[in-house]
């Protein structure tokens, strides 16, 4: 049986005794019925992880002792920033959860023009906080033991303007160049992708004047979640550590 994999938020240490957080436990004593003298596998986003036995259990509690911890790096050397614009109902879920597993290392959520999806702050809010439990989630599910970091929501045009040193890529269906054109080495991109609706005329030339590079994936249109996904897997095919 695989030993689960455990995202503790505090720093973790060799031969430690500690309680996990409450979600952590509810996973573990209740869905999982795990109990004494059974081990899970810890890591607190340190690139870390630490083997532990359960020394108590219960469903709302349990207690494990932690042994050396071990260096388990499975970071790609292609730093990848996605910034998505939000999409409805569970597609945005769909691919903050996915790109966690393909790599990417920041997300950050858009609000453009032609967003479909509008919610207040509080709202947001919530969503934000579900966002980030999915991405350890995903962690935990994939192997990574770093937790990507999920932005709060900003708009578009705050995005495009923030300074950055990556290759900046626009995924756009009448573009001429390709990911595989791309020029070697790259080891960080600042991807862009946008709504349903697509980025207006007015975005797209912002994207472009802020430095983005225009990119075809293919001939066919793609859905956004499947476009970000695509992407990604592309590029960490030609740069970073698929394939």
């Amino acid at each position: 049986m695989r030993i689960p994999r455990i995202y503790h938020p505090e720093a973790l240490h060799s031969h430690q005794r500690l309680q996990l957080s409450e979600d952590a436990a509810n996973h573990v004593g209740r869905v999982l019925r795990m109990a004494v003298g059974q081990q899970i596998l810890l890591f607190d986003g340190s690139n870390h992880t630490f083997l532990a036995d359960i020394v108590e259990a219960s469903k709302k509690q349990v207690t494990v002792e932690t042994s050396v911890g071990e260096l388990d790096d499975r970071e790609s050397p292609l730093d990848i920033h996605l910034g998505q614009v939000l999409s409805r109902g569970e597609k945005m879920e769909f691919t903050i959860q996915k790109s966690i597993e393909l790599g990417v290392n920041t997300i950050t959520p858009l609000i453009s023009e032609r967003c479909g999806v509008k919610l207040d702050n509080e709202r947001l809010e919530k969503k934000l906080l579900q966002w980030q439990k999915i991405a350890i989630a995903a962690c935990e599910q994939c192997g990574r033991n770093r937790i990507p970091e999920i932005r709060p929501v900003m708009t578009l045009t705050e995005w495009l303007a923030e300074p950055s040193d990556a290759l900046k890529l626009n995924l756009h269906p009448r573009a001429s160049q390709s990911i595989n054109r791309l020029t070697l080495p790259i080891t960080k991109v600042r991807l862009l992708i946008g709504p349903e609706g697509g980025l207006s005329a007015a975005e797209i030339a912002q994207a472009s004047a802020d430095n983005f590079t225009d990119i075809l994936l293919g001939p066919r249109v793609l859905r956004t979640e499947t476009t970000a996904l695509t992407a990604i897997t592309a590029l960490q095919v030609r740069f970073g550590d698929l394939g």
